[in-house]
């Protein structure tokens, strides 16, 4: 049954390809095509899954696909099913086939029709390859396709402000769990010396034996991916982006935001609870999540004055419950409870547009503020902090993002010609400076990674705040690429076939990204970064092109720059704090950097004066 398991990928990957060349005006042909791979998926799981569970509901592990390998490393593609993945695989295949069903009719003689359908597959096989992944590298392959799907549906609207502002929102506390991701995937390459399967955290004797000897590493392993899960379930702090996303059509924030999506930072503890289960520490941690979680987000769903968000709110309610299962051990409950919420929150959501129109002038608000101030100043306190949802966007910006920009902008000197060529000279004469008796000491060596990994920092924020010239803004992205290889690869033991796959990648969707940026500047004249263009709508294609190029050289798995810098990230020693915080830093910045670019040039409202206006928001 084990090489049966490819199939879970197969069928809706070959979903998302046949779509993609269904033309965009055969609705019945691209609605077909969903709805197929959905009962495909479906009446598939559910045949594997019965006879799985009559020989038993064995463990099954294996090894499909080795991509690269080296002294050390291997990035491989693993499957590993077992009775969460059951649960998980066969809801969200019934999920996606009646979402799927629904968005046939809802969307009709929508003009973005065929693109909603090919987000849908590729969302789904994206969560396909999460719940039957047997690594991490796999799993985070389909992690990054959830994310980047999200954020495509967030701004399906994408004439209008909100959604396009409210996308990038989202993917970038994506992206900040991605990383969080990133590092435990480090720290684990460090801890077992190679690439571990989830069938090995599973031997409960080995996982003690590591954890007695490392407890501090498997500690900070545990950490970063409960904040990966955190920020992907929408746990509090990070509970404000889920009113964001719901800018997106109700039949996507059912299957994202009600169902699928949004556990699984759930799922990811419990494929790793063997890890962390003898960790109190972990287990508070995640009790307190799920405690702060289900009184803040049911405070405000109370008070909200939408319906998806309402729905939203109190899905995450639920889910602060689920976390609070895992860490006491109730893994068969909380598989019981995803299943129970999932399908109520997608129903909720399918309705919410009919039950809108029904009770229009009715909408249910159960917590309302009582005017007499004499008994009831925390009542009124707790509804204005529900109103404001705890202020939780504020703080998150003023917390993450705000002091990043600050220290853009405060780089603008480095913005000039001369600036450039002394950053440029920099990185010519690090060849030089590797042969020379100036880096025979380790820690000359690791300075200078710290100063071009710093270097390339300077980059990404150039980038990060550029208001002007999107040109620039590109050719930052490369340079802060090219610094982290000299970084990385000049000044440390790297093999030659790992810095031809990273710089390989750069220079190709590098020079690709520039060339469709001239072309743009060429026709439209006009691609500052301080408004946003809406091009889509007169150059499809090169939007396509150019999302492509901003995936491709911020390291999404669609090309070998994705191996790269989880291969670069092994060659980095644990004791190397301070390089691994500013590389992180560097992943970070580079994808919402690149992402920043794309929806200001080809998304928002039409330019064009004989294009037809919208609204602000849905």
């Amino acid at each position: 049954m084990q090489q049966l398991l490819q199939y879970f990928i197969l069928i809706p990957l070959a979903g998302f390809l046949i779509n993609l060349l269904v033309p965009k005006n055969k609705e019945k042909a691209v609605s077909f095509v969903a709805i197929l791979t959905g009962g495909i998926q479906l009446i598939f799981s559910t045949y594997f899954i019965f006879n799985w569970i009559k020989i038993g509901a064995p463990d099954l592990n294996i090894k499909q696909l080795v991509l690269y390998k080296t002294v050390g490393f291997e990035f491989y593609i693993g499957y590993y099913f077992d009775y969460i993945s059951a649960v998980f695989l066969w809801a969200g295949s019934m999920i996606v086939l009646m979402v799927s069903v629904f968005s046939k009719y809802y969307l009709h003689r929508e003009g973005g029709y065929k693109r909603y359908f090919n987000n849908i597959l590729f969302f789904f096989l994206g969560y396909s390859i999460i719940v039957t992944s047997g690594n991490f590298e796999t799993l985070f392959i389909g992690w990054e396709a959830v994310g980047i799907s999200s954020f495509v549906l967030i701004a399906f609207f994408r004439d209008r402000f909100l959604p396009v502002k409210n996308a990038f929102k989202v993917i970038s506390l994506y992206r900040l769990g991605d990383v969080f991701l990133i590092l435990a995937m480090w720290l684990a390459h460090h801890l077992w010396h190679s690439n571990i399967a989830f069938s090995e955290i599973r031997e409960s004797q080995i996982i003690k034996t590591i954890s007695a000897d490392n407890s501090l590493v498997v500690t900070l392993i545990a950490s970063f991916l409960l904040l990966a899960a955190a920020i992907k379930s929408a746990l509090f702090p990070f509970s404000s982006w889920i009113p964001r996303a719901m800018e997106g059509p109700s039949s996507s924030s059912a299957i994202f935001y009600g169902a699928l999506s949004i556990h699984l930072g759930v799922f990811l503890m419990l494929r790793t609870y063997p890890l962390w289960e003898n960790l109190p520490f972990i287990k508070l941690m995640m009790i307190g999540f799920g405690l702060a979680t289900a009184f803040t987000a049911n405070i405000i769903a109370k008070v909200q004055s939408t319906a998806k968000t309402q729905i939203a709110y109190v899905s995450i309610v639920q889910i602060g419950l689920i976390f609070i299962e895992v860490a006491l051990g109730f893994h068969v409950l909380a598989v019981i409870h995803f299943a129970a919420n999932a399908f109520l929150r997608t129903y909720q959501l399918l309705v919410s547009p009919s039950v809108l129109g029904y009770l229009i002038h009715n909408q249910l608000f159960n917590f309302k503020l009582n005017k007499s101030a004499e008994n009831n100043v925390l009542q009124n306190t707790i509804y204005t902090l529900g109103i404001k949802e705890f202020n939780m966007d504020q703080n998150m910006h003023a917390l993450l993002w705000k002091p990043f920009k600050w220290m853009g902008n405060k780089l603008w000197m480095l913005n000039t010609p001369f600036a450039r060529i002394i950053l440029f000279g920099l990185m010519i004469i690090a060849p030089i400076i590797k042969y020379s008796s100036i880096i025979e000491t380790t820690t000359a060596k690791n300075g200078l990674q710290l100063i071009y990994a710093g270097i390339a920092l300077v980059f990404i924020l150039l980038s990060f705040t550029e208001r002007e010239s999107a040109k620039r803004a590109w050719v930052n992205i490369i340079m802060a690429q090219i610094s982290i290889i000299i970084s990385i690869a000049v000044f440390g033991n790297v093999q030659h076939s790992s810095i031809l796959i990273y710089l390989s990648c750069v220079l190709f969707f590098g020079t690709l990204g520039f060339i469709t940026i001239s072309k743009l500047h060429h026709a439209e004249n006009d691609i500052e970064l301080n408004k946003y263009h809406g091009n889509s709508y007169k150059y499809p294609k090169q939007t396509i092109l150019f999302l492509i190029c901003c995936l491709g050289i911020g390291g999404f798995p669609i090309s070998p720059l994705f191996i790269g810098i989880d291969l670069f990230f092994t060659y980095i020693e644990s004791d190397q704090i301070a390089l691994i915080v500013i590389l992180s830093l560097c992943i970070l910045f580079i994808e919402i950097s690149v992402l920043r670019i794309f929806i200001r040039l080809y998304f928002g409202q039409h330019k064009k004066a004989y294009q037809p206006s919208t609204y602000r928001s849905s």
